[in-house]
């Protein structure tokens, strides 16, 4: 029998593991927050990378293999065809970002989002000395053309040139955007000439019937750029690569970024990626059906020990949105889980408006540490 991805105990991971999930709380908490997974990891990666680090091969990155291992499983998992000479390789996924909000955007300029959405990019807004502007997503999550149209309006006054960061899919919601939603988006960016920069890091981790759609892949989206990455699907924030596609309208303004943002990415990293994108296809089509039947078992735990919490369903990535604002524990109830349940969530504050009493939880670990954390979660309650 093939052995689980997501199988390591507790107190195995503590004991092995030195990254910031597992050193950021004291030794009792079960650390459910940041988005890294406690899973084995691809044996491609571990073959390209080991035997990078036997033969000394530690030098500067050589990206053209990088990219055309992208463009390949683009083609192949979303019939996306990407020309590699176009790719732009960085050293993450938030520092491209950060580079292009530069380059492309005025710096009294807001730079729109939809809230809830992935905290970092308030901390990349933040680290420019900018303001986001938020077009809150609807009460059941989905991206709102009437809140994005003002905002866009609001962003754009005097003709500043501004931009809108798009999760896709949605972090913290998990929710899939359609290729219907993607093109009004997209259409309304072109009317008020606002840059989409969509960070797709998480798209190869959607279930069931739904499916992915990349942004520049639907009509109007010419000017888009997509930043996206290996690092979450093949749990590689470690290993450090990115990779920016711009749009066929976009490609003379991503060309004039510095050379020296193209520099960043790690040599080891730019093996890691190449190697999950050519040779960890199946490891991440089993690591998606065991994230799977984990939603669907944090589902069950949650309707069974936390009621009056609110969880939909996430159609994508390994991270749930919990909605506590009926149990009352204010605007940020992580505090509450963390103290006297000991396992550490996402404050949902740091989402952005829409996060008040809510919390992110990352269910990409082994089914006994989630039954366990609820279980926690719950007792912290009474």
């Amino acid at each position: 029998m093939t052995e689980r991805i997501l199988r390591a105990p507790a107190h195995e991971l503590r004991r092995s593991h030195t990254s910031l999930k597992w050193r950021a709380h004291p030794s009792d908490v079960l650390p459910l927050w940041v988005a890294e997974m406690d899973c084995e990891p691809c044996p491609a990666v571990v073959t390209a990378v080991s035997g990078a680090m036997r033969r000394g091969d530690t030098g500067y990155p050589w990206t053209a293999d990088f990219t055309e291992a992208f463009t390949s499983f683009a083609a192949t998992q979303w019939n996306w065809h990407v020309d590699p000479r176009t790719g732009v390789v960085v050293a993450d996924v938030l520092s491209g970002i950060a580079r292009l909000l530069e380059t492309l955007t005025d710096h009294a300029a807001p730079v729109v989002l939809s809230s809830p959405v992935y905290n970092a990019f308030f901390t990349v807004i933040d680290s420019l000395g900018r303001k986001p502007l938020d077009a809150p997503l609807t009460p059941d999550g989905r991206l709102d053309p009437e809140s994005l149209a003002d905002a866009f309006a609001q962003a754009t006054t005097g003709g500043a040139r501004a931009a809108y960061l798009l999760s896709n899919p949605h972090n913290p919601t998990g929710t899939v955007h359609t290729s219907e939603e993607l093109e009004t988006l997209a259409r309304l960016a072109d009317r008020h000439g606002v840059t989409v920069i969509s960070d797709e890091i998480h798209a190869a981790l959607v279930y069931g019937a739904d499916s992915f759609t990349p942004y520049l892949t639907v009509p109007a989206a010419e000017r888009g750029i997509t930043v996206t990455s290996a690092s979450k699907a093949w749990n590689l924030a470690g290993l450090k690569a990115g990779l920016i596609v711009p749009g066929p309208e976009a490609r003379a303004a991503v060309g004039r970024l510095h050379r020296f943002v193209t520099l960043g990415a790690s040599h080891l990293g730019v093996i890691a990626h190449t190697a999950a994108w050519t040779g960890g296809v199946d490891w991440v089509q089993r690591l998606v059906q065991e994230l799977d039947a984990n939603r669907r078992l944090l589902a069950e735990l949650v309707a069974d020990q936390l009621p009056g919490v609110r969880l939909r369903l996430p159609e994508a990535t390994y991270l749930a949105w919990l909605d506590c604002g009926a149990l009352d524990l204010g605007d940020d109830p992580s505090v509450r889980f963390r103290e006297r349940g000991r396992v550490a969530l996402s404050e949902g504050p740091s989402f952005g408006e829409g996060g008040r009493g809510c919390v992110r939880l990352n269910f990409a670990t082994s089914p006994e540490i989630l039954r366990e954390a609820v279980g926690r979660m719950a007792a912290s309650l009474d």
